[in-house]
């Protein structure tokens, strides 16, 4: 069956990019680097009539970090830019782990963490480690401009709390304080070049060696990434041991709601999740005990 065509318009501004949104009515798109938005034009999911590119929209390419603001990358920014940009490598190793995760290389180059966000898939490399990470987003639109923070986003599988002719003009993530460590880890069948079936981000901040903050989240295991607060809970207050890991693993297990698809049925997913929680819950732990 041969493809509809579509109108597809490159503003120059993020508010030329919102009147385009505003009054192209129906089945209008917007486009970061389009690895999503194209393979579901393919496989008939969405049938575009008018396609806005962001590419050429001023200053949404920028990656910056400053210890006092912490990071920021805008809506374009490719996922192999963010996955090599030194101070994120240094100073957020699992956001720059988690887009160095993200597909093959080929979607890296092209592909954008903002654009892999708003897709909303609840498989998202980048959302778990970016969500433990206590990030935010920059939103503008035609009532103007506002901050959301990430974990008000997800509404449901491919859903978000956007709203009409509204545009995410990048993530933003706070300082890292002191004695402080996050990890991502993922698993899928076949390594990079599948969604993840099961993936974990978690941040711990110590105190005296002992836990004093903790942000867990899960992902492909529910509609939306899904944090495991029972499972922080149980941390809290203690120092870290194996044993400690490995029940902190099983109480995210039982809060998970994995179903089976194609990528991995349901009782692998929540057998892993138990695995994934004990090795990056250690790995981060052992990151905030050499950040001082």
């Amino acid at each position: 069956m041969a493809l509809s065509h579509f109108e597809f318009c490159v503003p120059t501004s993020v508010e030329e990019a919102i009147a385009l949104l505003e009054n192209s009515g129906e089945n209008t798109f917007i486009m970061a680097g389009g690895t999503d938005l194209l393979i579901k034009r393919r496989h008939q999911i969405i049938h575009p009539k008018v396609v806005v590119s962001l590419k050429h929209a001023q200053g949404l390419n920028r990656i910056s970090y400053t210890p006092k603001k912490g990071l920021h990358i805008g809506a374009t920014a490719l996922l192999a830019d963010v996955a090599k940009h030194r101070s994120i490598k240094k100073f957020y190793p699992a956001i720059a782990k988690a887009a160095n995760n993200t597909a093959n290389v080929q979607i890296r180059n092209m592909g954008t963490v903002v654009g892999n966000l708003c897709n909303a898939s609840p498989a998202a490399d980048n959302a778990p480690a970016l969500l433990a990470l206590n990030a935010g987003l920059n939103i503008q639109g035609p009532q103007g401009k506002r901050t959301l923070p990430l974990a008000d986003f997800f509404v449901g599988p491919g859903l978000t709390a956007l709203q009409p002719a509204e545009i995410v003009t990048a993530v933003t993530v706070p300082p890292p304080p002191k004695q402080s460590g996050a990890v991502y880890l993922h698993l899928s069948a076949r390594g990079k070049i599948d969604c993840s079936a099961a993936n974990a981000g978690i941040f711990l901040q110590l105190k005296n060696k002992k836990i004093d903050t903790a942000r867990l989240f899960i992902g492909a295991c529910g509609p939306t990434p899904m944090r495991m607060r029972n499972a922080e809970k149980k941390l809290i207050g203690k120092r870290l041991t194996e044993n400690l890991a490995n029940q902190a693993g099983e109480l995210a297990s039982q809060e998970s709601k994995p179903i089976s698809d194609v990528r991995a049925d349901e009782d692998y997913r929540l057998k892993m999740v138990t695995v994934l929680v004990k090795r990056a819950s250690m790995a981060a732990y052992q990151l905030a005990i050499t950040n001082d």
